[in-house]
């Protein structure tokens, strides 16, 4: 035994993995008296093979015993190995409980190196856990400590996983086990294997295959089977940059939604609305930790009484501007532009004294954690698919408040002809104000959407501002409908540039596409049938 090359300490853990799946299926076995009695006065290699032997006996107590060697509670008197722990002890072998210990007796010393054998083998019992992450880290903790020892533990816990992610990654860890089989066929089907898989792992086992591979059928196969990956995975590039357009589409929207009201209504030319956003992002703040200070079990449903809150505040401060100051600058776009960047300025720094110049951080809650695998190389956070469905519901309210309600019959009504809705008993006043205060509460959703995503600072708006007038003028003033088609196309735009010529580079040629636009087509995607503001 001494003279034998040295194993790799990985096979002890290897075993443990046999040995766990063995335990499930059997319970009859009786443990090897010679693997024990290597284990507890062997030395060297003959103590790490014992290990392996052990575990793959696959009797229960072979973890009871690892488990004793690992804890310092395994020891000899003569030639028979007893656990002890404190006063009382059984027979490692029998499992017969000790009436007395025997007073010659000695402790079995684990090295570093056996100790780490021992754990290895000890933590691969997670890999039949009940547990689903515990049996998922169990396979990634595998996936790089696999030998050919493995495989049979392998194939019999593909048999019995359900899980998909799982699955995967046991099928690939028996792929790359074969893949160093001296059979040819093995082989083959290893490739065929990986080729069928949706794994990201597949791509680089098959190029080592072409590396390494001497056999001619087998590269060919190799060769076919990486087309086939590469042709999932550039879907699954597609399918990302798909999921991100609609992404930063959404939040466009929810963005530039607020300010195609007012602007399409009034005509303001709101500096202010990013910091309306901001205001929002701030309200969510405060109901987060308002949850967490008085009802900390209901965390996860903060956002449900968040949304509302975010919707009111900002709407209460935009309806005040328009009351206080915008009201008196109606037909005089430059001084109301210069009037809105100074609001814009006092709030931002009315929620730096509030709560300092530092970023604060809104936490997800645990529905949003997390994400969906849709392929390989592709997962959808969760977090954006339910921004993307807030951005929907918010549309959705919108069109109806627009379409269904006396409110939205008469913002439509002042929209198109101001002069003959005051005639007929409009109050465009009132309107200019609830319209105004409509807007600035969709600017305040917009910010309870984008604290889910990044932190809340006092410039938070100032990164959505220029964007959201571009949603706007490029869809048309007023224009619902324009609205949506805008934010959703540039988003795409943003999103298919950025993977070509990165970020800096795709926001100029957005920029440059919207001049250019603009200057074919003034009145954006679809010309507004209404009027201009009059003094």
């Amino acid at each position: 035994m001494r003279g034998k090359k040295a194993r790799n300490p990985s096979t002890a853990f290897i075993g443990a993995l046999v040995s766990c799946l063995m335990f499930f299926s059997c319970t009859t076995w009786a443990l090897d008296r010679a693997a024990v009695e290597k284990l507890a006065l062997g030395e060297g290699e003959e103590r790490m093979e014992a290990i392996a032997a052990l575990v793959t006996e696959g009797d229960p107590r072979a973890a009871e015993i690892l488990g004793a060697l690992g804890a310092g509670e395994l020891q000899v008197a003569g030639k028979r190995v007893l656990i002890v722990k404190g006063a009382e002890g059984i027979d490692a072998l029998t499992g017969e409980k000790l009436v007395t210990l025997p007073t010659e007796r000695e402790d079995v010393v684990a090295n570093n190196r056996l100790r780490g054998a021992v754990q290895g083998a000890l933590a691969a019992l997670k890999l039949v856990s009940p547990d689903r992450a515990a049996r998922f880290a169990a396979a990634k903790e595998l996936s790089g400590a696999a030998d050919a020892t493995a495989l049979p533990l392998v194939k019999k816990a593909l048999e019995k996983e359900s899980d998909v992610d799982i699955r995967t990654l046991l099928t690939h860890i028996a792929a790359s086990l074969e893949l160093k089989s001296a059979d040819v066929k093995t082989r083959l089907a290893a490739v065929r294997t990986l080729g069928l898989s949706g794994g990201g792992n597949a791509k680089p086992l098959l190029l080592s295959v072409l590396e390494s591979e001497t056999d001619a059928d087998v590269r060919l196969e190799a060769q076919a089977s990486l087309k086939k990956v590469e042709g999932r995975l550039a879907w699954g590039h597609r399918a990302g940059l798909l999921f991100s357009g609609v992404s930063l589409g959404s939040i466009l929207l929810l963005a530039a939604l607020g300010l195609a009201i007012t602007y399409g209504l009034m005509g303001v030319i709101n500096m202010a609305h990013g910091e309306l956003m901001m205001i929002g992002a701030y309200a969510t703040f405060v109901v987060q930790n308002l949850f967490k200070a008085y009802l900390p079990g209901a965390f996860d449903w903060y956002l449900l009484c968040a949304v509302p809150v975010a919707f009111l505040v900002s709407a209460l401060v935009g309806m005040v501007l328009e009351r206080s100051v915008i009201r008196w600058l109606y037909g005089r776009p430059l001084e109301t532009l210069l009037a809105t960047w100074g609001i814009s300025l006092v709030l931002i720094q009315a929620v730096r004294t509030l709560f300092g110049a530092q970023n604060v951080q809104v936490e997800n809650p645990a529905f949003m954690s997390g994400g969906i695998a849709l392929m390989a190389n592709v997962v959808l956070p969760w977090s954006r698919i339910v921004i993307v469905a807030f951005a929907g519901a918010v549309l959705a309210g919108v069109w109806l408040l627009l379409t269904r309600t006396r409110l939205g019959l008469f913002v439509r009504s002042v929209t198109q002809n101001r002069a003959m809705a005051s005639c007929v008993g409009v109050p465009t006043a009132r309107v200019d104000t609830l319209a105004f205060g409509l807007g600035s509460g969709i600017a305040g959703l917009a910010g309870c959407a984008l604290s889910q995503i990044g932190n809340v600072g006092p410039d938070l708006g100032q990164s959505y501002i220029v964007d959201s007038f571009m949603v706007v003028v490029l869809g048309g003033v007023g224009q619902l409908a324009g609205t949506v088609y805008a934010a959703l196309g540039l988003g795409f735009a943003n999103k298919l540039l950025e993977s070509w010529a990165g970020a800096v580079l795709a926001k100029i040629v957005v920029l440059v596409i919207i001049i250019i636009f603009i200057q074919k087509r003034p009145q954006g995607m679809f010309a507004l049938k209404g009027r201009s503001v009059e003094t």
